[in-house]
């Protein structure tokens, strides 16, 4: 039982480290296919051009925030009411994918509408990642009954 559990947080934090690579690599497009954008301009407004859009994004991304949590703390729950792992799994992608979702509206912005500020998306969506570092506790709580 011990190695399966071993095993499955393995498995986590490799699926883990994977998703906060791509972040990294979203970044690097970014750089490669549109390197204007890393040029800040202190004279332009903060919200840019697009303040209506700025604001909708911001929105987006605060609400995908909580809602990795939100999903993630459900999917746990489950995984422990019902001994299943695989929940644990389930929770910690369901999180990463609101994450990436962020970091994805940042890229937009960047790509669509040359926003000089689109890093704070990917900070934000970053940081979600590393908050959500599994934990082999919570491994281990769906693996045992109490």
């Amino acid at each position: 039982m011990s190695k399966n559990i071993e095993q499955s947080y393995k498995t986590l934090a490799i699926i883990w480290l994977a998703l906060l690579v791509s972040q990294i690599t979203f970044l690097g497009v970014i750089f490669v296919a549109k390197p204007d954008v890393y040029r800040f301009d202190l004279s332009k407004p903060i919200l840019g051009e697009n303040a209506v859009i700025i604001i909708v994004f911001a929105f987006l991304a605060i609400t995908n925030f909580a809602l990795s949590f939100i999903m993630k703390k459900r999917s746990y729950e489950q995984a422990i009411a019902k001994q299943e792992i695989a929940y644990v799994q389930t929770g910690l992608i369901l999180a990463c994918a609101f994450c990436e979702a962020i970091s994805l509206l940042g890229m937009v912005l960047a790509f669509a509408f040359s926003y000089q500020y689109f890093f704070a998306w990917f900070a934000l969506g970053i940081l979600g990642f590393l908050l959500h570092f599994p934990r082999r506790d919570d491994v281990i709580a769906a693996s045992f009954k109490k």
